[in-house]
């Protein structure tokens, strides 16, 4: 059951529901046409670079990036110097530039669910085996890193 459990899928459900709502649900309400369609592109696009920022540097310090597992390295350096979690925050600007590509308006509530999901699925978890395996470090890492930005 775990392996259905992981962020892309329910970043993917929370897509799903704002593409379906955008469809099928909009009541006439829109964003605004053409600035919402550039701030959704370079929000996506932001999300993008920052996952793929996260998982270079991981791949380069050798350690996991599958949430339910403890890595072996505590990486600090990157995109980590400037927050604990950039592949969760690259999700949340996923979706919210999802939510303005597709103009799902009623989806916004999605963006701070999701958010909830995240930090009491994956990173409260993942933040409590840090702090058991690295101790000091982590004390250190969590005191000068933020965890979202």
């Amino acid at each position: 059951m775990r392996w259905i459990d992981l962020p892309p899928l329910w970043l993917l459900a929370c897509v799903l529901l704002a593409w379906l709502q955008a469809s099928h649900l909009s009541y006439g309400l829109s964003f605004g046409g053409p600035w919402a369609d550039f701030s959704g592109g370079l929000l996506v696009g932001g999300g993008i670079l920052l996952m793929l920022l996260a998982v270079v540097e991981m791949r380069r310090q050798r350690t996991t990036i599958i949430p339910h597992q403890t890595p072996s390295h505590l990486v600090q350096s990157g995109i980590f110097s400037r927050s604990r979690n950039p592949i969760y925050l690259g999700d949340v600007l996923v979706l919210t530039g999802l939510i303005l590509r597709f103009d799902a308006v009623l989806s916004l509530p999605l963006v701070p669910i999701f958010v909830w999901i995240l930090e009491r699925r994956f990173i409260e978890p993942e933040e409590n085996r840090m702090r058991r395996t690295f101790r000091q470090d982590w004390a250190r890492y969590e005191g000068k890193v933020r965890r979202w930005v």
